[in-house]
């Protein structure tokens, strides 16, 4: 049988459809789209390519990039007015993408991320990242998203976390004494890996009833570290190519082992989340309740039955525990590199912790230590730093937007970037140096500084695990730092502790080897 051929002439008029598509889409965009008035790279406006060349080419610098451009597209010399006349009018907003607006105002922060009273959603085409669908943090929908956030918020209550005060002074416990057998084998500790055992162990004990015992590995479950980076820059891919993650969760994962390992670790996880979904599902079913996990709490939770599948579950489940390890030992991590390298910092704030405790047998009491300044001064800095999400988070609002001179259609994804925020110079000087004491000065002076420390994001869409995050924050520091001390070891603040990269979260330079200190007792 003769199979049948394309003439040239196809293929020429193929090829002259396609190119007369993209010259009339690039038109499009330029001249007549609703955002082609804002200053932006004509680039930017054309194409997500753009994008992509900066956030995957070059591995996460697309937000420095952002930077590059409200500078470029802010004020201009005389000598610059042919630059200004080609990019249009110039401020602090700018088109990064075809469709969406980021602008540069810590003052506006609180317009695009706001109370459940202004709706919000979320940009779809944003979200994907996630790789969880169905979990309420990659939910767009403002509705649907506050419908299955109703369900974590008892979870993650103030009361719920004093509840459970004990067990996460069980688990830091449990690193106090991985750390003193460091002191007596002389080791060095990967400290950023240490306290992501020790926040995991605390997250999966909270969550799921049953800790997954990091803390009792070698090297503190190092490859669960990476793996989590790993599926972070990996959503920067998913963002971009979102056909993607159906192709990757289908994919074979003895295949997916030989290809990508790290990301074979992470589905492997996501099958383990699975199976304990569906036994909890099953128990449930026949009566017999996981009391104290997440699962049970959408369980018993009044949204509807749609809501409590195995795939519901599954999702809400490894958005949380990514959610709730990684950020808040980076914070940890951070804090003790800047303590470890200023002696007078930690004896002042060491000094302050022992006025209140320790208790007789040996503890410390969270709702005391809430109360001690500069130990809330020393945290409130880490996190600052640490910036949580850096990747910028769209929202899109159901009615136009007004940004000083420029109204913004309905219906446009409009982002800040929290990094952005929390490193404004006009607002922390000096904001790559740790300063706990500009947390005290700004409160003596009745300045609001804690208005523009966006780490846990603001509004309805704010980190759900929020009363967690601070509470081993202040406990483990409080053990930490009145029980060891710590040496620097092989570690700079610009290569190893600063952020240099966005995978979603802030990564150092690709060099970096980690946060390494030797542990010796106080």
């Amino acid at each position: 049988m003769e199979l049948p051929t394309v003439s040239n002439a196809a293929v020429i008029a193929g090829f002259s459809s396609l190119v007369l598509y993209c010259v009339l889409g690039a038109l499009y965009r330029l001249y007549f789209h609703p955002l082609a008035k804002f200053p932006g790279p004509r680039l930017a406006a054309v194409t997500g390519w753009y994008e992509f060349y900066h956030d995957i080419i070059h591995r996460g610098l697309f937000i420095w990039h952002i930077q590059k451009l409200h500078d470029q597209y802010g004020e201009f010399e005389e000598d610059e007015i042919l630059v200004y006349l080609l990019n249009s009018d110039a401020g602090p907003i700018v088109r990064i993408t075809p469709s969406e607006l980021h602008i540069r105002d810590p003052d506006y922060y609180e317009e695009i991320y706001a109370a459940a009273a202004k709706k919000k959603d979320k940009w779809s085409g944003w979200v994907v990242m996630a790789g969880a669908p169905d979990s309420a943090f990659a939910t767009a929908s403002h509705n649907l998203h506050r419908l299955r956030r109703s369900a974590l918020n008892p979870f993650f209550s103030k009361r719920a976390i004093a509840n459970n005060e004990a067990q996460i002074k069980e688990k830091i416990e449990h690193l106090c004494r991985r750390l003193k057998d460091c002191i007596e084998n002389d080791e060095v500790v990967r400290l950023d890996a240490a306290f992501m055992a020790l926040t995991m162990d605390i997250i999966t004990q909270f969550a799921f009833g049953d800790s997954y015992n990091y803390l009792e590995e070698p090297d503190f479950k190092l490859e669960w570290k990476e793996t989590v980076i790993g599926g972070s820059a990996n959503g920067v891919f998913l963002r971009q190519f979102p056909w993607a993650l159906p192709i990757l969760k289908a994919t074979p994962l003895s295949l997916l082992q030989v290809a990508n390992p790290k990301a074979a670790r992470l589905v492997a996880w996501q099958h383990m989340m699975r199976r304990q979904a569906d036994a909890i599902l099953a128990k449930n079913a026949a009566g017999k309740k996981a009391e104290g996990t997440i699962f049970q709490a959408v369980l018993d939770s009044d949204i509807p039955l749609a809501e409590k599948t195995a795939e519901r579950l599954t999702d809400e489940a490894q958005t949380l525990v990514g959610a709730g390890s990684e950020t808040t030992a980076k914070s940890l991590a951070m804090i003790s590199f800047f303590l470890a390298s200023d002696r007078k910092k930690l004896q002042k704030l060491r000094d302050e912790i022992l006025t209140i405790g320790p208790e007789p047998d040996g503890s410390f009491v969270l709702l005391k230590l809430e109360q001690l300044p500069y130990l809330t001064a020393c945290i409130t800095e880490g996190v600052r730093m640490m910036s949580g999400v850096t990747t910028r988070l769209p929202r899109v609002a159901h009615e136009p937007m007004k940004y000083q001179e420029w109204e913004i259609p309905t219906g446009t994804p409009v982002s800040q970037m929290n990094y952005v925020v929390n490193n404004d110079p006009k607002l922390f000087p000096k904001p790559l140096e740790f300063h706990p004491e500009r947390w005290i000065e700004a409160e003596d002076s009745g300045i609001r500084l804690d208005r523009y420390m966006v780490s846990f994001g603001k509004g309805s869409r704010s980190c759900v695990g929020i009363n967690l995050a601070w509470a081993e924050l202040y406990l483990t520091l409080a053990y930490v730092a009145t029980r060891f001390d710590m040496e620097v070891y092989d570690t700079t603040a610009e290569r190893d502790v600063l952020i240099d990269r966005d995978f979603f979260v802030g990564v150092p330079k690709e060099e970096s080897k980690g946060i390494r200190v030797k542990v010796v007792k106080a």
